[in-house]
């Protein structure tokens, strides 16, 4: 297969895997905790959903993953991000945290909470950072840069105020409501960008 073709194949997959994937999760957490209940999103990985939100996961990460592969020949450190991304949602997807997804400073942790916290995290901060990298990568489509740039600008200041909530206020309703808002903004810009690249790849 060619350089081309590969990357039509992988843009064609993300675009599948990525709404699947969202959707298994939001599937776990709606049959779960409840879709809009307070606290964190991760909390549906909890309980006799748990095996549907992993799956949900690893779904995403492979998505973000194949979106990666996809966009190589564009920008190799877009696509080291967004490896970087997958990886953080994989291992977020793997690794439960305990009840309640405690993180510092205002509970205890333990370090499978810490593992999972800072993949899911870090994993956000690579796909925030690729967003922002690809809005400024000349050898990007237009449309894939126009969406990408507009991304990042709703994602950083979401991603800025879920942390200052995280460290103000700790679990509760307003650090799951942003959260839940940042996953949907991913989610339509993984699936936006995963289409845009198959377009232009046609």
């Amino acid at each position: 297969m060619t350089m081309i073709g590969t990357a039509r194949a992988a843009a064609a997959a993300a675009a599948v895997a990525v709404p699947a994937g969202f959707g298994t999760v939001a599937f776990a957490l709606s049959a779960g905790p409840g879709l809009w209940s307070p606290g964190y999103v991760s909390e549906a990985g909890l309980g006799i959903h748990g095996a549907a939100y992993g799956t949900g996961m690893l779904l995403v990460a492979a998505g973000v993953l194949l979106l990666g592969v996809s966009l190589a020949p564009v920008s190799r450190a877009v696509a080291a991000l967004l490896v970087v991304s997958a990886a953080g949602a994989g291992t977020s997807g793997a690794v439960p945290c305990s009840p309640g997804c405690p993180l510092p400073p205002y509970e205890p942790a333990t370090a499978a909470d810490l593992v999972h916290g800072g993949a899911a995290i870090g994993g956000m901060a690579a796909l925030a950072l690729a967003m922002l990298l690809l809005a400024a990568t000349p050898a990007a489509a237009w449309a894939l840069r126009r969406v990408a740039g507009f991304g990042a600008l709703v994602l950083v200041p979401l991603g800025v105020l879920q942390a200052l909530t995280m460290l103000v206020l700790g679990r509760g309703a307003t650090g799951g409501v942003v959260e839940r808002v940042m996953l949907c903004v991913v989610t339509a810009w993984l699936t936006g960008a995963a289409a845009l690249r198959l377009r232009t790849t046609l």
